[in-house]
């Protein structure tokens, strides 16, 4: 925390009022529900206060509050998607140079474009949320289709026609500055290509704009590129991002500073560590699929609320830390003969910029080889703020030996927010 931070940590007591409901977990978080008042004492990090709800005090994440009046029951926030600080990033070349030197990410739309060339010849094409255009130039390139509409929100609108200007492309893209929900094509589409994906496959929820997208612009019969996804999951250890962050509380310097561990574990742990690289060996069971989407069939309400189940069988003894997901998208061949190209953003894959995500839990279990974790994955979406979510585990641990046999139960949720 900087010096700046640090003068403002302990200011006069406050109200704030609650901009979404917060399920809270454990004895250390306040549960609260849009609408009510807190008061804040303490602004511990950026992503943590201390607050109290009718004499309970506890950690609230500081995005879920807003000082000042408390909202009517029937307003809607200003900006629930947070546009202008959304696309504000994407007008930005930072993104732009990690997503195209991303070349496990490229490359899959390339081969997906190039493996069915014959198919796109003559096509009209959208490529929603281009970006700099990489996929539309890929397709007037490779595949000489009739149009293709590069629809692209933010700012960067204004580089990509020069670039398709300056790759000579001119006369098959058109580049379409606005939201997809707002702008207007002169024609339906045959094939709907996006690169939508974000952290655990669904955070900041660009998938709902694809949806819409298909409804109102796919034809008959068109393709979706890419045509399902799925979030997978696996319990691991963490040896070394554990030892950082907690451990090192231990004794420093020879002191003891065993206190600063509960705070360690709500600034570390209760939100999800994302660009996170797990090693395969730490992996403490094969990995499973708990949620998949056909884009084909997807619905805008089925985002509100996904649920999926797990059943582990630990391999190899370990400390489970928690766990790590990462996604997989596919693309289906329209060339007889062709495998279907996927994109996997795990750890037994090439590397690309999603790397994966950590969910850490607040204390360490130690497991055996036949032990079982099993339970629920939700990913529930905020009602108030639409990029935002919330990742809930439930899990239970059970251990057999000749001699005993337990059962170990848990539930944890991480909000996710920008």
């Amino acid at each position: 925390m900087d010096s700046e931070e640090d003068g403002e940590d302990y200011l006069p007591v406050k109200d704030y009022v609650a901009l979404a409901d917060f399920s809270g977990d454990g004895k250390d978080q306040l549960r609260f529900l849009c609408g009510d008042r807190l008061l804040v004492h303490a602004k511990l990090s950026a992503e943590w206060w201390w607050a109290e709800l009718r004499g309970v005090r506890g950690y609230v994440p500081a995005s879920y509050l807003r000082e000042g009046e408390a909202p009517e029951a029937e307003e809607e926030p200003e900006d629930p998607w947070q546009d202008e600080e959304y696309f504000g990033n994407y007008g930005t070349l930072k993104l732009h140079l990690e997503m195209l030197s991303d070349k496990s990410r490229t490359e899959a739309y390339r081969q997906v474009i190039l493996g069915n060339r014959a198919f796109l010849k003559n096509k009209v094409v959208m490529d929603l949320g281009c970006g700099t255009g990489i996929i539309s130039l890929f397709c007037a390139q490779l595949a000489q289709p009739s149009t293709v509409y590069a629809v692209e929100a933010s700012s960067m609108a204004n580089y990509t026609r020069q670039l398709v200007k300056q790759n000579g492309f001119e006369d098959t893209i058109t580049v379409l500055q606005g939201r997809i929900e707002e702008i207007q094509l002169p024609q339906q589409v045959d094939v709907l290509v996006s690169e939508w994906m974000g952290n655990c496959l669904l955070f900041e929820f660009m998938v709902e704009s694809v949806v819409l997208s298909r409804d109102r612009w796919l034809r008959d019969g068109g393709v979706m590129w890419p045509s399902s996804a799925a979030l997978s999951l696996v319990p691991c250890q963490a040896d070394t991002y554990y030892s950082e962050n907690m451990s090192f509380w231990d004794r420093p310097y020879g002191l003891d500073f065993t206190p600063l561990q509960l705070l360690a574990q709500q600034e570390f742990f209760t939100k999800p560590k994302f660009s996170h690289i797990i090693e395969p060996k730490d992996c403490l069971a094969p990995p499973c699929d708990v949620l998949f989407l056909d884009m084909y069939t997807l619905q805008v309400r089925d985002l509100e609320e996904l649920k999926g189940h797990f059943h582990f069988c630990v391999e190899k003894s370990g400390t489970f830390h928690g766990f790590t997901a990462w996604f997989t998208v596919y693309f289906e061949s329209l060339e007889a003969g062709d495998t279907t190209v996927e994109l996997n953003t795990g750890p037994n894959a090439e590397p690309t910029h999603w790397k994966q995500t950590l969910f850490m839990l607040d204390t360490p279990v130690s497991v055996c080889a036949g032990d079982s974790i099993s339970g629920d994955i939700t990913v529930h979406r905020n009602h108030t703020w639409r990029r935002h979510m919330t990742v809930t585990f439930e899990w239970t641990i059970k251990t057999s030996t000749e001699d005993s046999y337990s059962c170990q139960v848990g539930k944890k949720s991480f909000p996710m927010w920008r």
